[in-house]
Order: structure tokens, then sequence, then C-alpha cells
């Protein structure tokens, strides 16, 4: 059989709201019915933390070889995919999706991993936190205060053959920790007065049944429509345009949550002024990264360029390329251009950033936004505030 005949292998992650919520025991307990079964079944990579009750309930169960990597001569275990995807068992268990490898391994991140073994024609059962996904990073900031630095992209679950809410209340998951059973003595008190606040714990498991909630809406709507392009006239077409502010990356996750939530396409828009002479002119009509049209970017005054935006752009731009959007570079004048990409892509909704520009011109309507606003009828335009200004 070639690799393109092979069947790919079926994903099914077990989601939890935080830490400590049972997703590995879950995970663990269907492995093991799916042995007596008769199910070929290997854990990949399993990280009990330490839990007693989970390495109980791992027991019986083959355990792949781990890699051992090697930093500043400190050892690290590692998942060995390789050695996996020559074992070829039926059903992996990989722990905690959104994990970054230590280098020398076949990927940076472990959901690389999982896709190689999907590939492979390997069902895999992974687990992973509601904070990991990449377009809630965000969100996520805002609730906890912290910011999760290793995430995975939406496609991965959006893809995904079955997504299992691991619940538990925020009340049993803080008693939980106060009986030590997912922490060490030494880090409860920590724990339970800074991420484990009840506030915090109420927000993720939200966003937790949320995400399932929508899972389930995409799956009710069948493969047919699930997988086909929508009609330009039927479909939400989400535009983002960014110009290489601090919070660039934010309106392109913004944007890509209300892309999701229609079941439509996004795109991510850049424009470089014609008249701005001290940067050389992009090519017009640049794709980027797509999967469909273009998107790009958006440059909304005309000052001087502050050092870093380069960057931001760049950054918001793999991070759209990432979650799904097409992404396209265009020159001209701004609100002309954004009008004119809106009217090509049918776009139904456009994302911006507030303007800095004057107040004056907000008034008198000379500002960018202002145009966009007076010249794309029948398209809902959102301002999203820069929450760094006051």
């Amino acid at each position: 059989m070639s690799a393109d005949d092979r069947r790919r292998g079926r994903l099914k992650v077990f989601l939890g709201a935080a830490a400590g919520v049972g997703k590995s025991y879950a995970m663990l307990g269907e492995a093991r019915d799916l042995k007596a079964a008769g199910v070929d079944v290997v854990i990949g990579y399993l990280e009990p933390h330490g839990r007693r009750a989970t390495e109980d309930r791992a027991a019986g169960l083959e355990v792949a070889p781990r890699r051992i990597a090697r930093v500043q001569g400190r050892p690290f275990a590692e998942m060995d995919t390789d050695w996996l995807l020559e074992r070829t068992p039926q059903l992996c268990l990989v722990d905690e999706l959104a994990h970054t490898n230590h280098p020398g391994g076949r990927h940076e991140k472990r959901w690389q991993d999982v896709e190689d073994l999907l590939d492979a024609g390997i069902d895999v059962f992974t687990t992973v936190n509601i904070q990991h996904l990449e377009s809630l990073n965000d969100k996520i900031h805002e609730i906890t205060g912290v910011r999760v630095r290793e995430t995975f992209p939406d496609r991965l679950l959006h893809e995904a053959d079955e997504v299992v809410l691991v619940d538990l209340p925020p009340d049993a998951l803080r008693e939980r920790i106060a009986q030590g059973r997912v922490y060490a003595p030494e880090k409860i008190r920590a724990a339970l007065t800074h991420f484990f606040r009840i506030d915090n714990l109420i927000a993720l498991r939200s966003l937790a049944l949320r995400e399932v909630a929508e899972q389930e809406e995409r799956q009710l709507l069948g493969p047919e429509l699930a997988t086909h392009e929508p009609a330009p006239a039927l479909g939400e077409r989400v535009m983002v345009c960014i110009d290489g502010r601090p919070n660039s990356s934010e309106l392109v996750r913004r944007a890509a949550r209300m892309a999701r939530r229609a079941t439509g396409r996004l795109y991510v828009l850049h424009v470089e002024p014609i008249g701005d002479a001290r940067r050389p002119r992009p090519r017009s009509d640049r794709l980027l990264g797509s999967r469909g049209f273009g998107g790009g970017r958006l440059r909304l005054s005309d000052e001087e360029e502050p050092a870093g935006v380069h960057e931001a752009v760049e950054a918001a731009e793999r991070l759209g390329v990432q979650l799904g959007a097409s992404v396209l570079r265009r020159a001209g004048d701004v609100a002309e251009t954004v009008v004119k990409a809106a009217r090509e892509l049918a776009i139904t909704q456009i994302v911006l950033g507030e303007s800095h520009r004057p107040r004056w011109k907000e008034l008198v309507g000379q500002s960018i936004i202002a145009r966009i606003l007076r010249e794309t009828d029948g398209v809902d335009v959102h301002i999203i505030a820069d929450k760094k200004r006051t």
C-alpha cells in the first residue's frame, strides 16, 4: 500500500479547562478498554506528574522507549516518534499535545509529531488544556495574567475526529489541589492563590465548554458542509487589517475566532502606502500563505515607522497562516485598497485596530477608519480597542 492510499489515523482529543481535571486518567481508561477488546495500544508519551492514580491506570499498557535529548549536558526525556513509526501500533497515547520538544527530534512541537503518527495511519489519543489553543492566547492572558508560551494550532482541534471535554467543577478541582492530588505540597498555596483562583477556573471552564459545543455544532453540519468552500454570497468572510502595532497578532486571533464561529474564511491584509518612499514598495498582490485567495498587511498611519513594526507584521502574518488565513500584501492608498480588497473578496466582516489619528480628523471623517466605514455598505466593521492606550 502506498503512502497516498494509507488511511489517515483518527485523532481523539481529551480537552480540559486546566491541569488536574483528569484528562490523562480518562484517556488511559478508554485505552485500557480498547486493549481488552484486542486493540494494539502503545503509550507514546505519558506525563503522570507523580500522581499515583495515573501511574496505576497506565499499568499493563505497553510504553514506548523515550528519546533522550541533552541540553547543556542535562538529559531530557522526549517521545521517540521514529520508534513509534516503526512499531506502528493501532493506537498511540500522547500526553501534553502543546509541548515544545528539546532539540534533536523530528520537530519543534509535539503536535507536529502527532501529525506524523496520523499520516502513518496510527490512531492517536491526546490530552491538552484549553489555554494552549492558539487563537485564545490573548484571551487567556487577559483572564489569568499568564502568557502561555506553548500553543497548538486551532485547525488540529477542528480536524479531530472527536473532542471529549474532561470536566470538573472549579470547587472540586481546587479541593483536589488542596489535598495534594495535583501538585507537590510546596506548590499548593501558590497554585490556589494565582492561576487556580475560582474566577480564573470559571472563565477557563466556560471557554472549554464553548469550544466543545462549537466542535459538536461543526460535526452536526456533516462532512459535506464542513469541508466544502462556502459560496461568496452565503459564507462569512472575515478580513483583519494589521499595521505592525504590538496588538497586530491579537487582532488576527480575534478575527480568527469570528471566522471560525461563523464557519467562514479568514483573510489578513496589510497595505503599504504608495507615497511612503522610506521603504521598498511591495509587489501588488503578493500572496504569502493561503488556503484560498489572499489577505495581507495594512499600515493605518503615515507616521515614521518605529522599530519592531516589521517584526510585528511578519509575526502576525505567520500567525495568520497558522490559523488557516489567506495572507496578502498590497500597496496603495490604505482606505481605498482595503475597500477594494473587501469588494474583490466578497468580505462580510472587517476587523480594524482603533485609529491613532488626531481626534479632529475623526470628527470630520478624514481618518482611514471613517473612510472605510463610509465606503463599505453591507459590511460589518469591528473596531478593536488598543488595550495599552489610556
